[in-house]
């Protein structure tokens, strides 16, 4: 059985003035965006700090938060409230104690999996967690290539979770959204295919209609 596949933006930026002009484009078409935060640490590159997003009350925001210490962003976090957080495993600090506070907020967690990182080595972090990001492209980056071999991590954690929401996140775009949208996720978080668009309505609609066709996956 196919599942249902949210097709989700991301923003992605170091300047104030182009994430208002990305949030703005966005807000006309989709209300579930993911916000992706680099420290420039745990990241070869340093987008905006925690304290200088926002987004409209109408979204459900993710926040992505790529950082070596997520604690240090946490009263800024549980402050914004996303819908979502999702931290790096990869990180160089116990995440526990990190969701366990948000989920005291009513904040839903979630886990990213850098290429390298084999899911049975961060059950610990799967098991407590609403959400599993299998990441796929260049941290910091958007437009990098997916690596479709990432693929194979679905079944893993679905097995070890069935009920787990599992995202994707590197490198989704036309040529491979119908064979993501297969592969047993539930969201695929959608970069530089929406925000290079001359129409990045167009082009989310393009791609929710790509997911949809019926036959063969090529």
């Amino acid at each position: 059985m196919i599942r249902t596949v949210s097709i989700v933006p991301t923003i992605l930026t170091d300047n104030k003035q182009d994430y208002r002009a990305q949030a703005e484009r966005i807000n006309v078409f989709t209300r579930r965006v993911q916000i992706d935060v680099a420290d420039g640490i745990f990241t070869p590159t340093e987008t905006l700090d925690v304290t200088n997003i926002w987004w409209p009350k109408n979204w459900d925001a993710d926040v992505h938060l790529m950082a070596a210490k997520p604690s240090d962003h946490l009263d800024t976090l549980l402050k914004l409230s996303p819908s979502l957080c999702i931290l790096h495993a990869e990180a160089s600090e116990n995440l526990l104690p990190i969701f366990d506070a948000l989920k005291n907020a009513g904040i839903k967690t979630g886990v990213a999996l850098l290429p390298s990182t084999f899911p049975g080595n961060v059950k610990h972090y799967i098991d407590v967690v609403d959400h599993v990001l299998i990441f796929a492209g260049k941290l910091g980056v958007q437009g990098s290539p997916a690596d479709l071999m990432q693929m194979e991590k679905i079944p893993l954690i679905r097995n070890m979770k069935p009920e787990v929401e599992i995202g994707w996140d590197g490198g989704a775009n036309m040529s491979n959204i119908r064979a993501l949208a297969h592969a047993d996720l539930d969201v695929i978080n959608v970069g530089s295919a929406i925000s290079r668009s001359d129409n990045p309505a167009q082009a989310f609609q393009d791609l929710v209609a790509e997911i949809d066709k019926n036959g063969v996956v090529i």
